[in-house]
C-alpha cells in the first residue's frame, strides 16, 4: 500500500518527498546516500527527515500487517460487518486498532463467559435496553440452581457481568478512559514496606507524585528503575469518575429507569475491575515508549558529537594506558596508526624505576618521531601525564603535545575479536594502548569498533529498549562515517562495514583484496572485489577516499556518476582537471546555471561546487588539546570557589558531566549552565565541549563535585544546586520540575 499521504501529514512533508524516499528505499538505497547524492529526487531533505520517513514507513507496514490479520480472525468468526470493517480500515493507530479487535479478541474464560453459558444474555439485554418490567421480577425467570444461578440478586449479577464486558469493550470508553489518565493522571511512588535499611539513591521519590502529563521522561525511568531493583512502589491514581459519566452517557443511561442503577453498578464495575487495569498498563507502556525515545535521542546526539569530535590527524603518536601496580603500557604508532613497538613503564615504585622509565619513554619517542603523547584518563593518568611531560622538557622536547584522553571501552576493544583479527600476537593489554592512541588520531576511526553501550555518553542505557536503543546508535554512527568519509587505503573492516551500502560481508572481501593486490588505486578498482556489484558501488563510492589518485575526484566527495559532469565544467573553463579541483577561484566562476539538466539540479550542483573549492573537506573541527590545571590531579585536590577549565564528557535531561582532569567527572546540573533558563542541556552544551566551570562543591566521601558555568557574582554565596551532586545516579540527580511532555498526551496512544 502507498502511505505517503498519512506518512507526510504526519511529518508535515509533501506526498511527493515521502513517496520519492519510499521508492528510493525499495530500490535499496540508505539514508546517506539518499540525503547527499540524490536531492532532487526528494526536495533537499536532511537525513533527519529521511530517517523520520523510514521509521513511519516501517510503523504503517507494521500496522497494515496487523490489520490484516484482525481482518482476517472476525471474518473467521464470521461477525464482520460492513460498519466493523470501516472503523478498522480507518484506524491511524495500533491502539484504536487493538481497542476494536478486543471484543473478539480469543481470550480466557471470563466471568461475562460463565455468565452467559447461564442463559443470562437475555437479562443483560434488558439491562442496556434500559426498559421493561422492574429488574427483580424480569430476573426471576432466569433462576436456575442446576445452573448456579440460586435467586434474582444472583441473576442480575451476572447480567451485570456481561454488560461490564461490553462496556470494557467499548473502543470510544476504552480511548476515553485512556485519554483522561494520561491528561489528568499522576504518576506515585511510595517507598515499600519495609523500607530499606541502607541509604538508597531513590530516597526523593519515597512519597512522591507528579501530573502524568508533566513529567519528564528522565524521571519517569529513575521512578521505573527504583520500582525493579524493589524499592519503590508506583501507581497511576486518577479520579475515574469521568469515564464512568461517559460511559453511562454512551450507553445511553435513563435517569428514573428502574434499570438505570443495573446499568451504572455495572458500568462502575467495568471501569475499576476491567478498564483500569489495561488502561494503566497501556498508558505506562506509552510513557515508557516516550521516555525511551528521549533517552535514547539523548545518547545518540552525545555519541554523535563524540564520534565527530576533533582528529589530530595523520600524526605519529605514542600512546600510554596509565598504571600503578603493573605499570604503564606504552605503544609507538606511525601517522596511519600502524603499531611499531611496545614496552612497559613503571612509575612511583622508586627513583631507579622512573629513570628507566624516562629512558624507555624516549626510545618510542626516537622510534616513531611523534606529534602527540596520548595519555589515558584512567588511574594515575594525571599523574603520569606530568610525568611524561617532565621528561619531554628536560630532553628538549617540549613541542610533543602531552594529550589526555578518554579510555572508555577501550578495555572492551581490546578483549574483542576485532582486536584479535588486529593484533593476535598482542597482550589485550597492549591492545587497549594502541586503542587510546588511535583514538587521539581519529575518533571516529576508532570508536566504530566499540559497542556504543560501552562509550558511556547516555544514560537508562540498560534501562531502555534494547533494540531501539541499538538500532539508533547504529544509525549516529553510520551517519558520521559517512559524513566524514573513509580512507579507502587504511579503513579497517569495522569501518568499511559502516559505509553506505557496505555490510560486515563486503567489507572482508575489500579488506581481502588489498592485502592481496596492494592499495586501491581508484574507485572503479572496487567493482573488481568479489560479490562489490554495480548497486552496492553506487551507495558507497562516494564516502569513500583515495589519497594520492590519479584521478583527482576519486579524493573528493563527488559521486563517480557525476564525474563526466565535472570533466565537462573543466573543459568549459579551459582547464584540466587537475587544475580544477582545489583552485577556488576558477570554481567560483563557473556559472551554475548551465549544468541544470532533469537529472542534476542546483542542490547538487552546489555541493559539487563545495566540493572542488576543498576537495575531501573533513567537517570535524581543527584539533585543540583540553588545558587542564597541573596543580588539581586528583579529588583531594579540588576545592570549592576553583575556576577551572574542563572537557564535556556526558550530556543528560539533568546536566553535564565534565572532566577536570582529576579522574572523577563532576556534574553541572541544568541550574547551573548558564544564567538563562536552560529547558534542555544539549541546548548550550555538548560531549567534546570546553567548558570554563567554578567548583560548588566537593563530596570526598561519595567522590561528587557539584560545578556551575554560571558567572560568579560579587558579594554572592556559591550556592549548590538542590539534589545534584556528581557522580550521583540519574535517578538522584535532578529535583522534579515540570516538562519533557507535549500539550497532548495522547498524540501516540
Amino acid at each position: 500500500m502507498d502511505f505517503s499521504a498519512d506518512i507526510a501529514q504526519e511529518l508535515n512533508l509533501s506526498p511527493r518527498q515521502v513517496a520519492a524516499v519510499a521508492r528510493l528505499f525499495e530500490e535499496g538505497a540508505t539514508v546517506p546516500f539518499i540525503a547527499r547524492y540524490r536531492k532532487e529526487a526528494h526536495g533537499n531533505l536532511d537525513e533527519v527527515q529521511i530517517g523520520a520517513i523510514q521509521e513511519r514507513l516501517a510503523y504503517h507496514r507494521e500496522l497494515e500487517a496487523r490489520r490484516e490479520t484482525i481482518l482476517a480472525s472476525i471474518i473467521q468468526q464470521g461477525k464482520l460487518t460492513d460498519t466493523l470493517k470501516a472503523q478498522i480500515l480507518a484506524c491511524k493507530t495500533r491502539t484504536a486498532l487493538e481497542d476494536l479487535y478486543l471484543p473478539y479478541r480469543p481470550k480466557r474464560r471470563t466471568r461475562a463467559m460463565i455468565a452467559r453459558e447461564r442463559g443470562l444474555e437475555p437479562l443483560a439485554q434488558l439491562i442496556l435496553a434500559q426498559g421493561g418490567e422492574v429488574p427483580e421480577d424480569a430476573a426471576a425467570p432466569f433462576v436456575d440452581l442446576a445452573r448456579e444461578v440460586p435467586d434474582a440478586a444472583a441473576a442480575l449479577k451476572g447480567a451485570r457481568d456481561i454488560v461490564a464486558e461490553a462496556v470494557a469493550e467499548h473502543a470510544e470508553v476504552r480511548g476515553f478512559a485512556r485519554e483522561y489518565l494520561a491528561r489528568h493522571g499522576s504518576l506515585r511512588s511510595e517507598v515499600v514496606d519495609p523500607p530499606p535499611v541502607q541509604p538508597t539513591k531513590f530516597e526523593q521519590y519515597y512519597d512522591f507524585e507528579e501530573p502524568l502529563a508533566e513529567l519528564p521522561s528522565h524521571r519517569f525511568l529513575a521512578i521505573k528503575r527504583g520500582e525493579a531493583e524493589g524499592v519503590l512502589r508506583v501507581s497511576l491514581p486518577v479520579d475515574w469518575e469521568p469515564t464512568v459519566r461517559r460511559a453511562l452517557e454512551l450507553f445511553a443511561l435513563r435517569e428514573g429507569s428502574p434499570w438505570a442503577e443495573q446499568l451504572r453498578q455495572a458500568v462502575q464495575d467495568a471501569c475499576k475491575r476491567l478498564i483500569a487495569p489495561g488502561v494503566e498498563l497501556d498508558v505506562a507502556v506509552e510513557l515508557k515508549r516516550r521516555a525511551d525515545v528521549a533517552a535514547v535521542e539523548v545518547f545518540a546526539e552525545n555519541l554523535r558529537h563524540l564520534l565527530l569530535q576533533a582528529p589530530l590527524g595523520e600524526e605519529a603518536v605514542v600512546a600510554v594506558d596509565p598504571g600503578v601496580r603493573t605499570g604503564c603500557k606504552c605503544v609507538a604508532l606511525d601517522a596511519t596508526g600502524k603499531f611499531l613497538c611496545n614496552t612497559v613503564i613503571y612509575l612511583a615504585q622508586g627513583s631507579q624505576r622512573e629513570a628507566q622509565a624516562a629512558v624507555e619513554l624516549l626510545k618510542l619517542v626516537a622510534a616513531c618521531h611523534p606529534r602527540a603523547v596520548a595519555v589515558g584518563n584512567g588511574t594515575a593518568g594525571r599523574e603520569t601525564e606530568r610525568f611524561i611531560r617532565q621528561v619531554l622538557k628536560r630532553t628538549g622536547n617540549e613541542e610533543i603535545l602531552v594529550v589526555p584522553v578518554n579510555e572508555a571501552g577501550a578495555s572492551v576493544y581490546s578483549a574483542s575479536e576485532v582486536a584479535r583479527a588486529e593484533f593476535p600476537d598482542l597482550d589485550l593489554t597492549v591492545r587497549g594502548a594502541i586503542s587510546i592512541g588511535r583514538r587521539l588520531q581519529d575518533p571516529l576511526a576508532e570508536l566504530v569498533k566499540i559497542d556504543p553501550k560501552a562509550i558511556g555518553v547516555g544514560q537508562y542505557q540498560h534501562d531502555v529498549n534494547q533494540t531501539l536503543l541499538a538500532t539508533k546508535l547504529d544509525e549516529v554512527v553510520v551517519s558520521c562515517v559517512n559524513r566524514v568519509g573513509v580512507e579507502l587505503n587504511t579503513a579497517s573492516a569495522p569501518l568499511l562495514t559502516r559505509v553506505s551500502g557496505i555490510g560486515p560481508a563486503v567489507a572482508a572481501r575489500i579488506v581481502d583484496y588489498r592485502n592481496t593486490h596492494g592499495a586501491f588505486a581508484s574507485r572503479s578498482e572496487l567493482l573488481r572485489v568479489p560479490g562489490l556489484g554495480a548497486k552496492t558501488f553506487e551507495q558507497c563510492a562516494g564516502f569513500l577516499r583515495i589519497r594520492g589518485a590519479a584521478n583527482p575526484l576519486d579524493r573528493s566527495a563527488v559521486h563517480p556518476e557525476r564525474y563526466a559532469l565535472v570533466q565537462r565544467m573543466a573543459a568549459d573553463a579551459g582547464l584540466s582537471l587537475e587544475a580544477l579541483v582545489g583552485n577556488a577561484e576558477a570554481v567560483g566562476k563557473i556559472q551554475i546555471a548551465r549544468y541544470v539538466s532533469e537529472d542534476v539540479g542546483l542542490p547538487t550542483l552546489k555541493d559539487i561546487l563545495d566540493e572542488l573549492r576543498k576537495p575531501g573537506r573533513d567537517p570535524r573541527a581543527a584539533f585543540e588539546p583540553p588545558a587542564f590545571r597541573e596543580d588539581v590531579c586528583t579529588i583531594e585536590d579540588v576545592r570549592p570557589g576553583m575556576t577551572l577549565e574542563g572537557v564535556v564528557t556526558n550530556v543528560t535531561a539533568f546536566g553535564a558531566f565534565v572532566d577536570i582532569g582529576v579522574h572523577q567527572d563532576g556534574l553541572v546540573h541544568v541550574s547551573e549552565l548558564s544564567e538563562q533558563y536552560v529547558r534542555d542541556p544539549a541546548d548550550v552544551v555538548k560531549p567534546g565541549d570546553k567548558l570554563k566551570v567554578r567548583v560548588l562543591d566537593v563530596d570526598l566521601a561519595r567522590k561528587r563535585i557539584s560545578l556551575s558555568a554560571r558567572p560568579e557574582r560579587k558579594g554572592a554565596a556559591p550556592r549548590r544546586p538542590a539534589g545534584a551532586r556528581s557522580g550521583a545516579s540519574p535517578a538522584a540527580a535532578h529535583p522534579p520540575r515540570s516538562g519533557g511532555f507535549s500539550n497532548n498526551p495522547f498524540a501516540n496512544l
